[in-house]
């Protein structure tokens, strides 16, 4: 008689982000599915609406505008508005198509990176959407994608984390390294989910200087090395 063993159901979380790192895709790459967690409350200083790219004076963070009026703790991402008070559109494609144009596979991903910057957006993630896919798509990952906005959650903090994981049957969680923080590890535990920190050592790989530059979106290394993007960040020392 053979012996069945049931493979894991690997499952991730994380809140949306502009133009995200390669972190970001690393754990997506390695799960079955993944919950962009977009109804929880938009923390300030928090990487939702910004990221670095690299430029020929050194990194440059790009800042997508929102409006807040002071209502920090009541704004759930999914209903921040983008304020349009600066044309941050034109000032992000100036940067990016300078800083980029020359990288090899610029010409590429050209027309599907201007499109997020043609684009009259209103609320943010509808705009971190688009970019989710189009970078999923770009590297080749097959990750089943869902959004938190979309189902009725009963908890927070930790609690939430384990209700995500029994909704989608997973018994896997790829958990950032802030869950060290605040994860409840005996209710895991109890319900039969393992729990995996990710620890993500940034590879190196060739830029327009010698000198490299960790820790930029993603948007770095994809115009730099379009389809070895994936085996790149994934092959991480």
């Amino acid at each position: 008689m053979s012996l069945t063993i049931k493979a894991k159901k690997i499952i991730s979380i994380n809140q949306p982000a502009y133009l995200p790192w390669l972190g970001y895709f690393e754990r997506i790459s390695n799960s079955d599915h993944h919950v962009v967690l977009d109804h929880v409350q938009f923390e300030k200083n928090a990487m939702i609406n910004r990221n670095k790219i690299q430029t020929s004076n050194g990194s440059l963070i790009l800042t997508v505008p929102i409006k807040t009026s002071g209502g920090f703790g009541q704004l759930a991402i999914n209903n921040l508005t983008i304020s349009e008070q600066k044309k941050w559109q034109k000032k992000h494609w100036q940067s990016i198509y300078f800083s980029y144009k020359k990288a090899p596979f610029f010409e590429k991903y050209h027309d599907e990176l201007a499109f997020f910057y043609q684009q009259p957006w209103l609320k943010l993630n509808d705009l971190l959407k688009a970019q989710l896919r189009f970078f999923i798509k770009a590297l080749g990952i097959n990750t089943t994608i869902s959004f938190s906005s979309e189902v009725n959650w009963q908890r927070t903090k930790s609690d939430l984390v384990l209700e995500i994981c029994q909704k989608y049957d997973a018994d896997h969680y790829i958990s950032g390294t802030l869950g060290r923080n605040y994860l409840n590890l005996n209710t895991f535990v109890q319900a039969n989910v393992s729990v995996e920190y990710q620890d993500y050592k940034h590879p190196h790989y060739q830029q327009f200087k010698a000198e490299f530059s960790s820790h930029l979106s993603l948007l770095d290394l994809l115009l730099h090395h379009g389809d070895k993007s994936l085996k790149i960040l994934r092959n991480s020392p």
